[in-house]
């Protein structure tokens, strides 16, 4: 048999390029997938707009100058905010309780301005312009109460301690003091949110190890709150119960003004997301949508013919970097605005445009859909800020009626026992990351551990000790007090009180940051974290209400009430169990809203989380 060499030869030179030729086509698709992987494929740009470069834009580098500035801008926040009740009785002259309702008023007015600051950042300015707008304002008006202080406020000069109240102020000094005041609560409220969804903004959840770091973020950040405050609640503290409350102002404007230059210093290695557009007008096209189709008849579940844009198209229709929403069971009149009928294209003739304002996208109406399953798990959140607020004011109190001398004339001012809580907060993220978390992983054969609903329940539990604690507190400091004298017990009693705020904190209010943000549709992120804002000012809202029901109840016939200003005659420790049968009651409820509860289920991401909610009480 005969071989013809010559074609021989050529189908082994066909054969040998071919090979080479997929050889180079391997070694193409590698080279691509190496260059994508340098990048962000979450949406996120650079400061010039360009899709953001892994190696010198976010992880733990930016979210490290975020922690920092989250710390600084923390001190100075509480240098104000923790002894501004011990401010309106010994410098501005106010009684107990108009005192503790003040300071309820102004930091629930710090987080209602949450709201602002997320709706701007969401809608128009981004994240990263709204922490530096409001961070601005934020210095602006602690230097202007700095100013208000020592120039009008401590008069005669040396007054504001203990022994010696100042004197009466005129209507433009207290105007200018309060103008102040709320300079720092817009600043710092709509600040808040912004910053600590900008500081999870700097890892891709699609990357696994950024994930984890994300996760790690929340605690870290929750603790960087805490550590700043530590300053606040102890040198600062310690200064301003002296009388020294200029310098203490001082020191609060100095660390918000070099917290506002760090944050500047690092703008080139942030990653950013541009803002998603109104949300005000998507939902409103859903409800309207949905209210203009109630007459029409609803095919049954799983029949619906819904409509809903295909990935890229979303990507073009909204600034950022949005996924689609799948659908969900419940709200069943809401699908009614995705719902295509024959009225729901524009007159042009162009059917495949829809008029918005009569058929939404499946998107669009979860994300609504969203906002309503997460607002039964926030109003539920709303009673444990009122047990939270107490710590900054009626604590404080109670404190100030002890005998806070400890050892050598040593004196603890009251409200430095609020370091027990950060110390506490320290401990117990340490204690659950480190310990509680892998056990529970373990136990429950999910790598998260405790879910956040879980953690956000354990810290309502926790919270109803520690009012419990502080009840007996205040029991035994009443039997050991004389007459308008400060009790002989010492205030060192307090610190399981504060330690327990501190421990549920870190269940709570670290599990809502982590809850409220993954849970949020991606064009309202801010909004997410604004929620756990608005709940503590819902809270300090709810304990001004309830200070002033309880005293008028409790005030009638000549009786001196529960909480009257000398805390001797009253009984403050029955309004502290009270707040731990509320508290057990809004457990119970919430219990029942996080059983309900669905999860948010976006398109190419797995979604494990709903078995949490169904398996809640395991």
């Amino acid at each position: 048999m005969m071989i013809n060499s010559k074609n021989s030869k050529t189908k082994m030179e066909q054969l040998e390029q071919g090979r080479r030729g997929r050889e180079g086509e391997v070694e193409l698709g590698r080279d691509f997938k190496e260059k994508l992987a340098e990048y962000t494929t979450d949406g996120s740009v650079d400061i010039s707009g360009q899709v953001a470069a892994k190696a010198s834009t976010g992880g733990w580098v930016a979210a490290g100058l975020v922690l920092v500035n989250q710390g600084l801008a923390t001190l100075a926040f509480f240098g104000v905010g923790v002894n501004l009740v011990l401010f309106l009785t010994r410098v501005v002259g106010q009684n107990n309780a108009d005192a503790a309702n003040n300071v309820s008023k102004w930091t629930g007015t710090v987080y209602i301005f949450s709201l602002v600051g997320a709706f701007l950042s969401d809608s128009y300015w981004g994240r990263y312009k709204t922490c530096v707008v409001f961070q601005l304002i934020f210095v602006i008006g602690l230097i202007t109460l700095s100013l208000s202080s020592q120039m009008f406020m401590l008069r005669p000069s040396g007054c504001g301690n203990a022994k010696e109240p100042c004197g009466a102020h005129s209507s433009l000094e207290m105007g200018l003091f309060y103008l102040s005041i709320y300079l720092v609560a817009l600043g710092n409220g709509g600040y808040q949110p912004n910053i600590a969804t900008f500081g999870s903004d700097q890892f891709e959840e699609g990357d696994p190890r950024e994930a984890h770091s994300k996760v790690s973020f929340f605690s870290y950040f929750y603790l960087a709150l805490n550590l700043g405050s530590l300053f606040s609640n102890t040198f600062l503290s310690y200064y301003q119960d002296e009388g020294l409350w200029a310098l203490g102002f001082w020191a609060s404007s100095g660390s918000a003004l070099l917290a506002l230059i760090l944050f500047l210093c690092g703008t080139r290695h942030y990653r950013h997301f541009r803002p998603g557009g109104n949300p005000l007008s998507r939902v409103s096209q859903v409800v309207l949508a949905a209210l203009k189709k109630w007459k029409v008849k609803m095919p049954p579940p799983g029949e619906e013919d819904l409509y809903e844009l295909d990935g890229k198209e979303i990507e073009a229709a909204t600034t950022e970097g949005s996924k689609r929403i799948l659908h969900s069971e419940g709200f069943r009149f809401l699908d009614r605005a995705a719902l295509i009928t024959t009225t729901d294209f524009t007159p042009s003739g162009d059917s495949t445009t829809p008029n918005p304002w009569r058929l939404c996208t499946i998107t669009q109406v979860e994300e609504v859909k969203c906002i309503l399953r997460l607002l039964p798990i926030w109003l539920c959140t709303i009673l444990y800020s009122v047990v939270f607020t107490q710590m900054a004011s009626l604590f404080v109190e109670q404190g100030a009626a002890m005998n806070t001398t400890i050892v050598a004339g040593f004196r603890i001012p009251p409200a430095s026992m609020s370091a027990f809580d950060i110390l506490s907060v320290a401990l117990f993220i340490f204690f659950y990351r480190r310990l509680l978390q892998p056990i529970a992983a373990a136990l429950r054969h999910d790598p998260r551990g405790l879910t956040e609903l879980h953690r956000m329940g354990v810290g309502l539990i926790v919270a109803v000790a520690a009012m419990i604690a502080a009840g007996f507190v205040e029991h035994f400091r009443l039997k050991l007090a004389r007459g308008g004298n400060a009790s002989s017990l010492s205030i060192l009693w307090q610190v399981p009180q504060y330690m327990l705020i501190g421990a549920s904190e870190v269940f709570m209010y670290v599990g809502q940051l982590e809850f409220f943000n993954e849970q949020a549709p991606e064009g309202l992120k801010s909004f997410g974290s604004a929620l756990c804002m608005t709940s503590i000012s819902l809270g300090n809202y709810v304990s001004d209400i309830l200070v002033t029901v309880v005293m008028k109840i409790t005030g009638k016939d000549d009786s001196p009430g529960w909480i009257p200003v000398n805390l001797n005659r009253g009984h403050m420790d029955r309004f502290y169990f009270l707040l731990a049968t509320l508290t057990s009651v809004d457990f119970v409820i919430y219990v029942i809203c996080a059983k309900w509860y669905k999860c948010i289920k976006i398109e190419g991401k797995c979604e494990e989380e709903e078995e949490e909610e169904e398996d809640f009480s395991d």
